[in-house]
């Protein structure tokens, strides 16, 4: 084991149930790194579980304790599960150690500097930008992401620096469990009420989360936060796309071919002409925060310039799918009206002439039953909007809940819900027929659920455009 993290010294075999999902995927390859025998299960295969298979971790699809390994020390699940799991049911009543994911980032971030990125939206990236400015200067870091760094290929990475870069998941309260040096809030908008219940209660969430941080850490949230007074315990900096009431914030913004030039403004320093490949405005804010936590740690400014023009992105974070005059196709996360909003109007910012298209899945019947309002809304901002009928994840249907019920709050008149198959069907015999050919078309996949699959067959469809 890795000697910056105590507590695991004497593992030598660790199961995962539920192993497929982005952050018990970093956990499993953090073990698996550190010479650990890793295995699993998840509920169907995937690119993200292929990728475990090949680095040596044996992953089965069938809910099945015959095929469960009887000699493990640990067993990590995902609170995504169902609790009569007969996997999960066996280990608890054989008496293992059984623990959550949260928990085993718990007794990480116990032994190391910690670095954690909270927030309903905007972690992810600005998570995977923080690993990657302190990797690519030569600081370093141990990378526990919820995403896919383009750069790299993966979700985590481990280094001889005793530094801990982590993603903080509010779901299931798991954040609290975390013991950051720096802590970055983005967002604090009414999410999981499945779980919290309340708007207040999320926000009270955070407020615990930053009350988390150690003695002399820091605390940078975005500008314009509820309860900002609440947050400020320790030393606070707030973060802006370009408001100059903010401690940071970016300057002189261009905007040159998809990518942006800018400077960046800090209390005791600042950065000129730094340039992000990223499209979207929110990533240029994105990138504030996260050069925010690297000047902090000392890093020298062109370094840290060099690091951000260096950075590919998130998988499915405003990823470029097709790049060209005739067709921009993007792919994205978004799955909150909120997440929704920042890419549809940095799509439209970026290639204002071109017409919009986003085809959207809902992700989980609760989550739209509470901002059906909010979906629709947003969704109305764009060109043509395609629904998917609702990825349920660990939920069970709820009566008079559907994606119909989003489109039929919208007042836009060019609104459909399709299936998959209708949808492949729709890209082919109609929307690659019919681009643009003066201005060309933006076309957005967006959600949280299998809606990625889709990508690879809409490219082919599409790739002779």
């Amino acid at each position: 084991m890795n000697a910056p993290f105590r507590g695991f010294e004497k593992m030598n075999e660790v199961y995962f149930i539920g192993i497929g999902g982005i952050g018990m995927s970093a956990i499993a390859r953090f073990f698996n790194a550190s010479g650990v025998k890793v295995s699993g299960y998840d509920k169907t295969p995937t690119v993200l579980t292929k990728e475990l298979e090949g680095s040596g971790i044996a992953v089965h699809y069938e809910e099945n304790v015959d095929l469960i390994p009887k000699k493990v020390d640990l067993v990590v699940y995902t609170p995504a599960i169902p609790a009569e799991h007969k996997e999960f049911v066996y280990y608890r009543e054989s008496g293992y150690k059984v623990v959550k994911r949260s928990d085993v980032l718990q007794i990480i971030s116990e032994s190391s500097f910690n670095i954690c990125i909270a927030g309903t939206h905007g972690k992810t990236t600005i998570t995977t930008m923080v690993a990657h400015l302190l990797r690519d200067s030569g600081f370093g870091c141990n990378a526990f992401l919820g995403g896919i760094a383009v750069n790299y290929g993966t979700n985590f990475w481990s280094s001889e620096r005793n530094v801990c870069v982590i993603e903080a998941d509010e779901y299931d309260r798991s954040f609290l469990k975390l013991s950051p040096d720096v802590a970055i809030i983005t967002a604090m908008d009414a999410d999981h009420l499945d779980i919290y219940g309340t708007a207040e209660a999320v926000e009270q969430a955070f407020i615990d989360f930053s009350n988390r941080v150690k003695p002399g850490g820091v605390v940078i949230g975005k500008f314009g936060l509820e309860r900002t007074k609440e947050l400020k315990s320790q030393e606070y900096l707030s973060y802006s796309l370009q408001n100059e009431s903010a401690d940071v914030y970016a300057a002189n913004i261009r905007m040159m071919n998809g990518s942006y030039e800018f400077d960046v403004m800090m209390p005791d320093n600042m950065l000129e002409n730094v340039k992000l490949n990223m499209g979207g405005m929110h990533n240029v804010e994105n990138v504030v925060a996260a050069i925010a936590v690297a000047s902090s740690l000392g890093i020298d400014n062109e370094r840290i310039k060099a690091a951000v023009e260096n950075f590919r992105g998130v998988k499915r974070r405003f990823e470029y799918v097709i790049k060209n005059e005739r067709l921009v196709f993007v792919d994205d996360y978004a799955h909150h009206p909120e997440e929704l909003r920042a890419l549809i109007n940095g799509a439209k910012t970026l290639f204002k002439q071109k017409k919009c298209t986003i085809i959207f899945q809902p992700h989980l019947y609760s989550r739209t039953r509470d901002l059906a309002d909010g979906f629709a809304e947003v969704l109305d901002l764009a060109d043509e909007v395609i629904l998917l009928p609702i990825y349920p994840a660990r939920e069970l249907p709820i009566e008079g809940v559907s994606s119909e019920m989003i489109v039929d709050k919208m007042k836009s008149d060019n609104k459909r819900v399709l299936g998959k198959e209708e949808l492949l069907n729709w890209i082919k015999e109609n929307y690659a027929n019919t681009l643009n050919k003066e201005f060309g078309e933006v076309l957005i996949t967006a959600g949280a659920g299998d809606i990625d699959m889709l990508v690879e067959p809409i490219k082919n469809e599409l790739k002779v455009i």
